[in-house]
Order: C-alpha cells, then structure tokens, then sequence
C-alpha cells in the first residue's frame, strides 16, 4: 500500500477568519465632556467611600459627622439657654476645627491620586478621549467639592438653628453667607495644595504623612511663632508670620475683608493691605494644581 505523500501547506493557508459575534458601536460617543464629568462624579463619590468597601466609608463619614456634632451641641445650648447669638462665629467654625479638616484631606487627597500613580493607570487615562488638563481638574474640583460639603454641612446646621432658635435673621444670613465665601476659599486651597503633595509619591502612606506636615505641622509652626512675637511686643510682625500656614492665610482673609474676629494672638489680624498680601499668596496657592498638571503630562507619556 503506497504511503500518503505530505501535502505542502503555504503559510497563508493557515489563516482562519472566526466571527466570534463582536459588532461595531453605534451608539452614541459622549465625548470628553462626559469622561470628565463621570471622573469628576467618581472622585467624589470615593472621598466618602461611596461605591467602595464599607471599612473605606469609616474614616470619611467619621470625620464628616465630628465636623458637625459641635454645631449641632450649639445650637442646642442656644435654644436652651435663649442666648442672643451662637457661641461660636460661622467664620470661625473652619478654624477652630482645622485639625479634622486636615486630617479629612490627608486620608482622601492620597486615595485619589497615589494609588493611579501606584497600580499606573494614569496612561490608560490619557488614552483618550480625556486629556491631561482633564483629569487634574476633575480631581482638584471633586476633592474641592468634597471638602466644601465637609465644612459647608456644620454652617448650615449652625444657621438652621439659630432660625429655629428665633436669633436675628439678617445677622445670621450676613454671617452665614461670609462663612460659606471663608470655607469656599479653604476648600480651594486645601484640596490644591493636597493634591499636589499627594502627587510627588505613589505610596499611600508617604502622601499621608507629607499633607499632615504640610496643613498642621505648619500651623503649629506658625502658632508659636506669633504668640512669640506676640509677647515680645512685635505685633507688626504676626501678620507675616501668618503668610507661611495655610489655615492662618485663610484666617487673615477672612479677618482682613470678611469682618471676622481673627485667631491670631491679641485678636489682631492683618489690616487691609496686608490683607491683599494674603489674597494673593492665597490665589497664588489655589493656582499650585498647574504643577500636578505638569506632572501628570510626564507620568502620561
């Protein structure tokens, strides 16, 4: 029996075409617009821990709920006692409570930016449609907005009270509506300079570690120093001092164009024109999320 002769294949004879059941999109293509709002929504949503694990909503709902618990005792101790006014300026509130403000802003701005950085997903991003301006400002507007809800809920507490608590109804707009401009400004500023230090590391703890120094070592820093130059008879120089915290900026703003009593010591804050000082430097600051676009047109390439 003569034995089978071994055809001789062409490499092209090997290609086999499948339809596996993929076909075209035709639906609509939302476009830069869209990605941006949706990374916007999502950032959001995870500095609270929504659509994440439930040991990921602790911390935020924690600090969210400490932020409002001396606003909600407030106003309860000025309905009971009848006091004319509420213990406490609404211009003041940020400040007195900048501690839990910063520690909210070094857990979150590290969530939002290191682990992209970490697990390098930042590429995948810019793949399209977004571009790098894109994702740094909808990461700068979702912590911003995040952080102004944080500070913004105890104010509203504090006014709905003090109307409930039958307290003059234009003086308490008037300071209700100066502390929402003071908080605004403080939720610029914060997730600004939070995001960029978060940025220069992709471990989660590093970045914790660095927004901490820079938001409360500083204050603590800049504190003593004024009080120094307080007892020392320098009171010309707690204004400047004052320029090298970002919590006193705030307070020297606020105090300087919004009629608030200042924390500094002696309760003496800057006057007007040391005030446009600490506009500018503050302006100056809020701008700082142009190094993180930098930095992320680098780590996107």
């Amino acid at each position: 029996m003569a034995a089978e002769q071994p055809t001789a294949t062409v490499p092209g004879d090997q290609t086999r075409i499948h339809n596996i059941g993929y076909r075209s999109y035709d639906g609509p293509r939302l476009g830069r617009a869209y990605a941006r709002r949706s990374l916007y929504s999502q950032s959001l949503r995870g500095a609270y821990g929504l659509g994440r694990s439930a040991k990921s909503k602790v911390l935020p709902m924690l600090l969210f709920v400490v932020m409002c618990l001396p606003a909600g005792i407030m106003v309860a101790v000025a309905v009971a006692t009848k006091a004319d006014d509420l213990p406490l300026d609404y211009t003041r509130y940020a400040v007195v409570l900048q501690a839990v403000i910063s520690l909210y802003v070094a857990a979150q701005a590290p969530q939002s930016v290191s682990r992209d950085l970490r697990f390098k997903t930042v590429p995948l991003y810019f793949s399209r449609p977004i571009e790098t301006s894109d994702y740094v400002r909808a990461k700068y507007a979702s912590l911003a907005s995040a952080l102004f809800i944080l500070t913004a809920a105890p104010l509203l507490v504090l006014y709905v009270g003090a109307l409930l608590a039958k307290l003059d109804f234009a003086d308490q707009t008037k300071g209700f509506a100066q502390g929402l401009v003071s908080v605004a400004l403080l939720s610029l500023l914060f997730a600004g300079l939070g995001l960029v230090v978060a940025s220069v590391t992709p471990r989660r703890g590093f970045g914790i570690a660095a927004v901490i120094a820079v938001l409360t070592i500083t204050y603590g820093a800049v504190s003593t120093l004024q009080a120094i130059a307080d007892v020392q008879g320098s009171s010309g120089a707690v204004a400047w001092i004052g320029l090298f915290s970002p919590i006193t900026l705030i307070d020297g703003v606020q105090s300087a164009f919004l009629g608030a009593t200042s924390a500094a010591p002696g309760g003496v804050g800057p006057s007007n024109g040391e005030g446009a000082v600490y506009v500018l430097v503050t302006l100056g600051l809020i701008a700082a999320y142009g190094l993180l676009m930098r930095r992320y047109k680098k780590v996107g390439l």
